[in-house]
């Protein structure tokens, strides 16, 4: 791999970088891309499979520099699981670019995507479209994972409505302003990558400057993009998001970030915005898609679990902790048990004591000490788990909460750092339990993105069990739904599309707005939902790995070039993992 980054140089490429935004920079990409517009919204689909060809080819350039400056922002060290982290993110964005291809490749020889899997109804005005596993190498890179979209059909045709920009004789070019996300560096490529493949946008990125440091990669890896001016990236804060998002040569808007920049965006700042938020009086007109995060819940339902269950379920699920070192929109935030089940005080101790021994990482997201500040105050009882260095954080664990308590923190504010709590709610039965869970993930938590059912397959084979986990699936109002899994694995999946449970008003947004991840081009996407094994044998993925970065890293030449060598070479990492 090539040379790691270091702060410095670090600090000083996001210096230049601010440098280079002023206002006549701003000014000439929008200029650039009002020109272009109508000329992408025109271009022959074969040119746009050509086009991301071109940048698969680029993006391979600019790998190693690419995960060498994720972990140097960080602080992450070589040869971890952060390492992986940041392979784990190229790889998801060549899976969608490939599906992607494929979407487009079937455009132009039938004259709209095709589905990958069986459709059937399951209810009136609503399709549900397997999509995992498609071929025998799905089944042995995917192992035991399943997943299907859920889409509505207000008009009720014989297929779901798919890829309307290319159903449209003549489309009219539009400027799609896109604010990235500073977390995770999969989500810029593919949110822009949705607005210009899927809805037929131009874009202007502006990076986030959390991550400002990826502004010259993508320059570079996404150059058959940027140099015909379809996309164009710039720099700024808030202030510039802002202004840019108000400019009269922008016709709409997309943000992965939270649900404050989105009514700052939408309604203005301070108690003006306020008060035309609660009167439902926008600043903005323009359409406003978001990815907002979430307080995600896990679900465990009561069952036969063994000791070994236990431990391997605490090991799934604290990863998910550690993974980003929290700072992760699908990071699980409550875990909801049945109180009075035997096991968990058990589950709850595992938890812990995974946690416990993993090296702890900076606190590289602005903000993450005071929110952890304001948590543990409010719960100065907090499990505080691992050994902290200055500039870094504890894992934080805060069990027992009282599911009764509509004000509690950790119910209705996203921890966006390494916390996660427990509660629990009385129930006669597994049953009655898993129906109470699925109405106080609904009605309690903030959020809508993505939620987690985990539950043990002697459990299922009860009739009455299964039928309460297929109704769980069907009534809980979330984006993503996940058995026995968290979040990550649909998002990674890079086909299920990703992004809030439908239906939030402007006022009250929650989770957000649209979907991204939709290479099959899906008008009516309302949830996705995905099955994983109860444990999984192997399981490259644990924070306790210490090939795991070997691991992501093939994997991100699976998805580059998905060959029967690169395949088994995948296999073999992740037995080694």
């Amino acid at each position: 791999m090539a040379t790691y980054l270091n702060q410095a140089s670090l600090q000083q490429t996001a210096a230049s970088l601010a440098l280079s935004s002023s206002p006549h920079a701003l000014e000439q990409a929008l200029q650039r891309l009002q020109s272009t517009k109508q000329f992408w919204a025109d271009l022959p689909v074969a040119n746009r499979i050509a086009i991301l060809d071109q940048v698969r080819g680029d993006l391979q350039g600019v790998e190693d520099r690419w995960v060498a400056a994720g972990m140097a922002a960080k602080g992450a060290r070589p040869g971890t699981m952060a390492e992986g982290e940041e392979w784990f993110a190229l790889s998801i964005i060549y899976r969608y670019m490939r599906f992607l291809r494929k979407t487009l490749g079937d455009i132009e020889r039938f004259g709209q995507p095709r589905l990958p899997g069986k459709l059937c109804w399951k209810t009136a005005g609503e399709f549900h479209v397997h999509l995992i596993p498609q071929s025998w190498q799905d089944r042995l890179a995917l192992l035991g994972i399943r997943a299907e979209v859920w889409i509505r059909d207000p008009y009720k045709g014989d297929l779901p409505a798919m890829a309307d920009f290319y159903r449209q004789p003549h489309p009219g070019g539009k400027v799609a302003l896109v604010l990235g996300a500073g977390n995770v560096a999969s989500l810029p490529p593919g949110d822009f990558l949705h607005k210009l493949f899927v809805e037929g946008r131009v874009v202007l990125f502006k990076t986030n400057p959390v991550n400002a440091y990826l502004g010259p990669l993508l320059v570079e890896g996404f150059r058959a993009l940027v140099e015909p001016g379809y996309l164009q990236i710039v720099h700024g804060g808030a202030e510039v998001g802002a202004q840019l998002a108000q400019h009269p040569e922008v016709d709409e808007v997309h943000l992965t970030g939270s649900a404050r920049t989105y009514e700052a965006i939408l309604f203005g700042s301070g108690e003006g915005g306020q008060a035309r938020k609660r009167t439902r009086q926008p600043i903005l007109s323009k359409r406003v898609t978001a990815e907002l995060g979430s307080v995600s819940p896990v679900i465990v339902v009561p069952g036969p679990w063994s000791r070994r269950d236990v431990r391997k379920q605490a090991a799934k699920y604290a990863t998910a902790l550690v993974a980003s070192a929290g700072f992760n929109c699908v990071t699980p935030r409550v875990f909801i048990q049945m109180e009075g089940w035997g096991q968990r005080g058990a589950l709850n101790r595992a938890l812990a004591d995974y946690l416990k021994p993993i090296e702890t990482r900076p606190a590289y997201y602005p903000g993450a000490t005071r929110l952890h500040a304001e948590f543990t105050a409010q719960h100065p009882g907090a499990l505080q788990l691992g050994l902290p260095k200055d500039g870094e954080l504890p894992w934080t664990f805060i069990p027992e909460l009282d599911a009764g308590d509509s004000d509690e923190i950790c119910f209705r504010k996203e921890a966006f750092f390494g916390l996660f709590a427990e509660t629990a709610i009385d129930a006669e039965n597994a049953v009655e339990f898993l129906g109470k869970a699925v109405e106080f993930a609904n009605q309690k938590l903030w959020g809508s993105l993505c939620a987690s059912i985990v539950v043990h397959p002697k459990s299922l084979r009860d009739p009455l069990m299964a039928a309460a986990v297929d109704k769980a699936i069907a009534d809980l109002h979330y984006g993503s739904v996940v058995i026995n899994h968290w979040g990550a694995l649909a998002y990674y999946l890079a086909l299920t599309p990703w992004g809030a449970y439908p239906g939030s008003e402007m006022q009250d947004i929650q989770s957000g707005v649209g979907k991204v991840n939709n290479p099959l081009m899906f008008a009516e996407a309302g949830k996705s939902v995905l099955w994983a094994p109860f444990i999984s044998i192997p399981d490259p993925y644990l924070a306790t790995s210490k090939r795991s970065y070997k691991y992501f890293q093939q994997d991100t030449r699976y998805q580059t070039k998905p060959s029967i060598t690169n395949l088994v070479k995948l296999l073999w990492a992740a037995a080694l993992s």
